[in-house]
């Protein structure tokens, strides 16, 4: 199976930061002056080198952007000759986030987190208007341009064919990025229909008539009722048909 472009760009620059701890460990000694002024330039070519290592690797036309905030102006570090960046556990280095910084080598071990934000805008498909829940989103719904895959959770829908055909999950707003979130499956059949089911061996194809024991969506398992009352699953081909594998 086909792995997102958008977990790959997040994957890639998770990793690139990974192999820039150790350089930026030996060059950014700190003198107990002030946190910002102190690790600013650092943390900037740290974040800068791990963003252009993940852009290298990364297949997607991602193009980062990346800012960095500040920690609490009256903190004060003591000295150390060593200081390591990590990435927090359960946060990765794509949207909104926080780099770690603690000294591991120095008169006082201390631990502070920096904020940060990454973005990654790459082409993404924006509504042009309004969209209502359970609405069937057609070709014509949304326009491609350029969006900021990371400010979201949820991954964007680079590819058109992702999300023509699908139903709003839920009210959308114009100007926004398609993202996985944001579509589901439209059904076919509710339950209760009655269907044409095909069942193809080799050499052979056999249709007849069921009722859906379930909705169904395209792609997707549905339970039927054979005519002879016994109850199967086959998958649903198309708004009136379901095909069962012999």
């Amino acid at each position: 199976m086909a792995i997102p472009a958008f977990h790959l760009a997040a994957g890639a620059l998770l990793l690139a930061a990974g192999t820039a701890f150790s350089a930026f460990a030996q060059q950014a000694p700190s003198e107990g002056a002030e946190a910002g002024e102190a690790f600013a330039a650092s943390t900037r070519q740290w974040l800068d080198d791990a963003v252009a290592q993940a852009q290298s690797a990364n297949p997607a036309p991602l193009r980062m952007e990346v800012a960095i905030g500040a920690l609490d102006n009256r903190l004060r570090l003591a000295p150390c000759s060593r200081v390591e960046p990590y990435i927090p556990t359960g946060l990765r280095l794509w949207g909104r986030t926080r780099l770690g910084l603690r000294c591991v080598e120095g008169g006082a071990r201390w631990n502070v987190f920096l904020p940060v934000t990454i973005k990654a805008f790459g082409p993404a498909w924006v509504l042009r208007d309004n969209v209502l829940p359970g609405t069937v989103l057609s070709a014509a719904d949304a326009v491609e341009v350029e969006a900021d895959w990371a400010a979201d959770p949820s991954p964007v829908m680079a590819e058109a064919t992702q999300w023509v055909g699908q139903v709003a999950s839920r009210s959308l707003q114009a100007g926004q990025p398609l993202r996985q979130s944001m579509v589901k499956p439209a059904q076919a059949f509710a339950a209760g229909t009655q269907v044409r089911v095909v069942a193809q061996g080799q050499g052979f194809e056999i249709a007849t008539e069921a009722q859906a024991l379930t909705p169904g969506v395209v792609g997707q398992m549905v339970r039927i009722r054979m005519e002879n009352g016994r109850i199967t699953t086959g998958v649903v081909q198309d708004p009136r048909t379901v095909r069962l594998s012999m």
